[in-house]
């Protein structure tokens, strides 16, 4: 599947907890480039985990257009963006969200059960995944019987098993030690430059920030300034 571009407008998005009135995102514009790797920092509440969710559908805006691709995100209903979502879009968080009960394997098979594709489609799909992401030789361990790294791994490759237009990263590295985070950073770095994955990446780490090739800086809901890194980013194809 191709890359997409992202593209928010004039976004603004309101939670209402009782009377009061909370405004999380104030005008937000933004745009990120078919196969960027972004970085999104700034400090809690300003906003960051929600524009994840909006761009990946997972929620809408109260006003302004969210574009993913070819697809707006904010004319759809829910439904249509679950739809979008299952096969547009991989997600990785900070924890796993792993089954303990299945395996490695069958872990990153349960976004293939969405799709018509045979057992042995689904089985292709998950074990190039697994060698993507370097645990091939993992794909019949629990989750019980892998480190934390490992755990993250497969998370990786059941966000990229559907082979998505965009990787939406909340927080990837934050339960993880120097050493494993490096790891799973290089990891996203050849999602984004190997394979071409769009890549949006939610961080506290100025260092897992610098893997990306622009930082952008949020607070109170706006876009407050942003940077260029060393690492060079992939033009669009």
């Amino acid at each position: 599947m191709p890359s997409a571009d992202i593209e928010l407008t004039d976004v603004v998005k309101i939670y209402h907890k009782d009377r009061i009135e909370i405004r999380v995102l104030d005008g937000l514009h933004l745009r990120v480039g078919s196969r960027e790797f972004v970085a999104l920092m700034g400090p809690s509440g300003s906003g960051k985990s929600t524009l994840l969710h909006l761009v990946g559908g997972l929620d809408s805006p109260t006003a302004g257009m969210v574009r993913v691709g070819e697809a707006n995100l904010h004319h759809m209903g829910e439904r249509e963006r679950t739809a979008w979502r299952s096969h547009s879009v991989g997600f990785i968080f900070q924890m796993y969200h792993l089954v303990p009960v299945l395996t490695a394997a069958q872990n990153i098979e349960l976004p293939l059960l969405l799709f018509k594709m045979s057992s042995r489609q689904r089985r292709e799909r998950v074990q190039t995944a697994l060698s993507v992401v370097g645990l091939a030789d993992r794909m019949d361990h629990r989750p019980n019987q892998l480190s934390g790294g490992q755990e993250q791994r497969v998370a990786i490759a059941r966000a990229i098993v559907t082979d998505p237009e965009v990787i939406l990263a909340d927080e990837p590295t934050g339960d993880l030690d120097g050493k494993t985070s490096q790891e799973i950073l290089n990891l996203l770095n050849v999602l984004n430059t190997q394979f071409g994955k769009t890549i949006v990446m939610v961080t506290h780490d100025p260092k897992a920030a610098s893997h990306a090739s622009r930082i952008l800086h949020l607070d109170k809901g706006v876009l407050e300034r942003e940077e260029l890194t060393a690492r060079p980013a992939m033009a669009a194809s």
